[in-house]
């Protein structure tokens, strides 16, 4: 932004200003922005505009969780959450309109893949979000304490737009979050895990679900491409030696798939020496999928004997399951150029038929 006001003859500051305005005022109309000259303001409305997300669903669920989705300037819609708690609230956005990857327990990924999201679209969430909550009279557990890039979308295969975008979830003039609040879920894109460890310091999760590179080719194809010798590698090295930050794996519990003690174990020897937390997520159903979520019990099972360890484990408690808001349900409104969806649906109705 200071190079574009360079390029409009005006001093650096007035960067500063417009993003005062529009991130923490709400203010999108230049003829508002008091502290600008006027012909400053008539030029950018000219130039420049503040493209704005349109709300077409607005669901809240019986735990409060609260599910938007938004419209795109060219019509595609994509979904946006926020999970209350008692001591923080947290925004899952999207960073891609639908998904390129094709994780099978993963209802976004039926869904296909359009494009990915601009940087305004990205941070264009926040924005909506955060006045969405400030206009329910101001209560405080509808504060926004965290952001997490695990919406519709494989961050990393958006890398520019995403990191921009979370700098400016970071910046002290937009929305001031530590860097601690601010996650980036990966899939396991290794390459660009490297590059995001060398520009940004956000927190980093990465979906793992098995431990094993047979299973997880099956569950997260990306392991193909990048198996776990390499990915474990790129995460021992992500946060610096002095550091104590520690990656956050994802598992998703899956019946009699990924949940048995012997897949524990296996977990445990993958995850030595690299400095992590686990987070067991139960299985979120979506129309269609034969997967089925382990019962308590076996959960349970597998949390203790990853904890005895010495791995940090919780198990994520489900929100928004009521709304599809949960993880992995999450499905937007668009245009699929890889016709994934179509031949989901006709692998399925396939299915049945023989059945």
């Amino acid at each position: 932004m200071e190079a574009f006001f360079a390029t409009q003859n005006e001093p650096a500051y007035r960067a500063r200003q417009i993003l005062q305005w529009v991130h923490q005022y709400g203010v999108t109309d230049f003829n508002v922005m008091s502290n600008l000259g006027k012909s400053l303001r008539q030029k950018l409305s000219e130039l420049t505009e503040c493209p704005l997300l349109t709300p077409i669903i607005d669901k809240t669920a019986s735990d409060g969780t609260r599910k938007w989705l938004l419209r795109l300037n060219d019509g595609n819609c994509i979904e946006t959450v926020f999970i209350p708690e008692t001591s923080r609230g947290t925004l899952c956005v999207s960073s891609q309109v639908g998904c390129m990857l094709n994780c099978t327990f993963c209802s976004t990924a039926t869904q296909g893949f359009s494009r990915n999201l601009s940087v305004a679209e990205i941070i264009g969430q926040v924005f909506f979000a955060v006045r969405a909550l400030s206009a329910e009279n101001g209560r405080h557990d509808r504060t926004i304490t965290n952001v997490v890039m695990m919406g519709m979308g494989e961050p990393l295969l958006n890398f520019d737009n995403v990191v921009s975008a979370m700098s400016l979830m970071m910046e002290d003039l937009a929305y001031g979050l530590a860097k601690r609040r601010v996650t980036l879920s990966t899939s396991g894109v290794v390459p660009e895990m490297h590059r995001l460890a060398q520009v940004s310091e956000v927190s980093l999760a990465v979906s793992l679900h098995a431990p094993n590179d047979e299973l997880r080719d099956q569950l997260v194809p990306i392991n193909k491409k990048y198996p776990l010798a390499e990915l474990m590698a790129a995460c021992k090295q992500h946060f610096p030696a002095d550091s104590k930050r520690k990656v956050t794996f994802e598992y998703v519990m899956l019946k009699d798939v990924n949940d048995s003690p012997a897949l524990a174990k296996q977990l445990v020897r993958l995850l030595e020496g690299v400095p992590a937390k686990l987070n067991l997520i139960p299985f979120n159903p979506f129309p269609k999928t034969h997967y089925v979520c382990s019962d308590e019990e076996t959960i349970l099972r597998f949390k203790d004997i990853v904890s005895r360890s010495g791995i940090q484990t919780t198990v994520r408690k489900t929100r928004g399951e009521d709304i599809d808001g949960a993880c992995g349900q999450l499905v937007g409104d668009f245009k699929d150029r890889t016709r994934r969806k179509e031949r989901f649906l006709r692998e399925k109705i396939s299915i049945q038929v023989e059945d």
